[in-house]
């Protein structure tokens, strides 16, 4: 089937081309920052966790996010998402990878990873959300490889591979959820230190993955001759509509927690991102702060735009709305989460982060990696539909 993904016209190389040489520039800068260490990212002794693993806790969202077409489609015999639940599982596959990658980038020296296999310990967060990031990896892989070689064939998958659907369900939502739990533990973080933290992920999760699912079945239908149809897409937007409220409100309980209570611990981390805080010398640390309430913007203007099902039907503002809601999404959880929850550190001081030109080009490489894999297997995945179609 990998031979679908080989052809092609002038456009669809040039953008290969243009994805393999962002993960040339990548590596290039990944090679440095071996060699040199982490000291040329924007991390520091106060913030240990940056972009790298900001984008971690985005993309294992938009990897989980695949269950809400597994759901319907295999639980509920909503049959509207047969020709597009192939899409959802490549796209939790590149998802998944880009995780991956920006783990090892984050650990600086790679073969730290092997310490996770070689010397496991069940009673690390870290050593159960390695098990579920590459279980369902794996799992991913092999449904979407095996129902679309039958799909090909024109025949019924084969039996053995219903249970691994049914498993993956309870596997998406524990991905997330473990991730989740590798920040709520930490008692010196106020920010993340909330029993809310994982459903906080999921809410956001199922708005940002079907979003940005609703923007790549719209460019297949623009630049393929497959057409998933209307209808899947519109049960994707109202996915999204909901998802989006649930995750402003429970944002929403966070500042009722925070400041009805007026514990200062609580209140700092959202002050900074939403208002800035002020040092002892008159400093005023508000770096986040434009890019908060962006995010807030967004995401009440898509929820306004696509709300009502007169205006979500018509697939340019559905694209809007869904642009919109997965940048605001990107900004919460791949920006600003991570890096408030270090800020003010648990004496009180205040470290901004600033992200660096190497460690932005190595995330690009990695964002590019993901893309690539979403641009073959759909390309695979539109040909092949096409033609049985």
């Amino acid at each position: 089937m990998i031979e679908r993904a080989l052809r092609g016209n002038k456009l669809y190389w040039g953008w290969v081309g243009l994805l393999l040489a962002a993960i040339g520039v990548g590596i290039i800068n990944y090679m440095e920052q071996l060699k040199t260490g982490l000291t040329i990212t924007g991390m520091s002794r106060d913030i240990t966790w940056g972009f790298y693993i900001a984008q971690l806790t985005f993309f294992v969202g938009v990897a989980a996010s695949a269950v809400m077409m597994v759901i319907p489609y295999y639980l509920h015999d909503y049959k509207k998402f047969g020709k597009t639940i192939i899409f959802g599982e490549f796209l939790a596959v590149a998802s998944v990878t880009m995780c991956l990658l920006f783990v090892v980038a984050d650990m600086g020296q790679p073969q730290r990873a092997l310490f996770v296999m070689f010397y496991p310990r069940p009673n690390s967060i870290l050593f159960w959300d390695f098990v579920v990031l590459n279980g369902y990896l794996f799992l991913n892989i092999i449904i979407g490889w095996v129902t679309l070689e039958a799909e090909k064939n024109q025949v019924a998958p084969p039996k053995w591979v219903k249970p691994l659907i049914y498993l993956s369900i309870p596997w998406a939502v524990s991905i997330h959820t473990v991730t989740a739990f590798l920040i709520a533990g930490l008692p010196g973080r106020h920010l993340w230190l909330t029993a809310i933290m994982a459903p906080r992920f999921l809410a956001s999760a199922f708005a940002a993955g079907p979003a940005l699912l609703i923007i790549l079945l719209m460019i297949v239908k623009k630049f393929s001759k497959f057409d998933p149809g209307k209808e899947p897409i519109q049960t994707l937007g109202k996915i999204v509509t909901y998802a989006m409220i649930t995750n402003l409100f429970f944002y929403g309980l966070e500042f009722f927690t925070a400041f009805y209570s007026n514990i200062p611990g609580h209140m700092h981390s959202l002050e900074y991102l939403f208002w800035g805080l002020h040092g002892d010398n008159g400093e005023v640390y508000n770096k986040l702060v434009p890019a908060m309430w962006t995010s807030m913007t967004l995401g009440i203007l898509g929820i306004a735009l696509i709300i009502k099902p007169s205006m979500r039907q018509k697939e340019t503002v559905l694209l809007i709305g869904a642009v919109m809601i997965f940048a605001a999404t990107w900004i919460d959880k791949g920006l600003g989460l991570i890096i408030g929850g270090f800020i003010p550190n648990p004496i009180g001081y205040v470290t901004e982060y600033t992200i660096t030109t190497p460690e932005l080009l190595i995330s690009i490489g990695i964002w590019s990696i993901g893309i690539l894999i979403v641009t073959l297997g759909f390309k695979m995945a539109a040909s092949i539909k096409k033609e049985v179609g």
